[in-house]
């Protein structure tokens, strides 16, 4: 109903036709293989997007965590990037069987509904779910048995999550994530963290402060960089034909770090 309105606006002239995804075109086009795979957790099934990169040695890999509107074409473009680059990325969809129906985040009516379901999710079987798909990438034949993380918002806060929870992470990047607060939060964590974050991002950059003391007092390494004039989700609307001059150089800039950095 909303899409049949929505056309009908346009077609009288009442709104603008929005700005394509430039993520939906770069899928379609890919020349890489990609799959949707399933992972049996025993109490529920994890769906996840693999890329792989084409390249004749085995490849390191990255999980990557979706922000909080669940696994989107956003997403599944920054893994078909990172595989072009060279790396195997699986991207899990945490609300897999969480939809009407017991659908995914795709199956959500809106993102604000798929939104809302992601702040229900029980914290343990989000972890959970994130150990399963990174065993998975990592049993797999084309692995060299080396993993990143990296995510996006929600993603991002996971992703702190997850490196204070699991020890043999190559590097954690979270991306506008809010960080831990307490120490218990940065105790666990063995690998380097790379920060991103908006410049105009009060809320999530408010707490960086106190994750940077916390880091520092244990003895871990955390490099939180700031875009400046960039928004929150750069990353996403940096890359869209409409994006204001700062998210785009953002965006721009925060690729250019990320490749090379996961590069070393």
């Amino acid at each position: 109903m909303y899409r049949i309105i929505l056309l009908a606006l346009i077609a009288t002239g009442c709104v603008s036709m929005p700005p394509a995804d430039p993520a939906a075109a770069l899928l379609e086009a890919t020349p890489r293989h990609v799959e949707w795979i399933q992972i049996d957790r025993g109490d529920r099934t994890l769906v996840a997007y693999v890329t792989w990169p084409e390249v004749s040695e085995k490849a390191p890999a990255v999980l990557l965590i979706h922000e909080n509107l669940g696994l989107t074409e956003f997403e599944r473009s920054v893994a078909d990037r990172l595989s072009e680059n060279g790396f195997i990325v699986i991207a899990p969809d945490m609300l897999s069987g969480m939809a009407p129906g017991g659908g995914r985040a795709s199956d959500f009516p809106s993102l604000d509904a798929a939104r809302e379901a992601i702040g229900k999710l029980p914290r343990e079987q989000v972890m959970a779910d994130l150990d399963a798909a990174a065993d998975y990438v990592l049993a797999l034949p084309a692995s060299n048995g080396t993993l990143s993380v990296a995510g996006y918002c929600w993603g991002g806060a996971r992703t702190w999550e997850f490196a204070n929870r699991r020890a043999g992470l190559d590097a954690a990047y979270p991306f506008y994530g809010t960080g831990p607060q307490e120490s218990s939060g940065v105790a666990g964590i063995t690998a380097p963290v790379h920060g991103f974050y908006g410049g105009d991002d009060a809320r999530v950059n408010a707490t960086i402060p106190r994750t940077e003391e916390l880091m520092r007092a244990a003895g871990k390494f955390f490099n939180p960089v700031l875009y400046e004039g960039a928004g929150h989700a750069f990353m996403r609307s940096g890359a869209m034909p409409d994006a204001s001059p700062a998210n785009r150089e953002a965006w721009e800039k925060a690729w250019s770090r990320w490749l090379s950095l996961l590069r070393e």
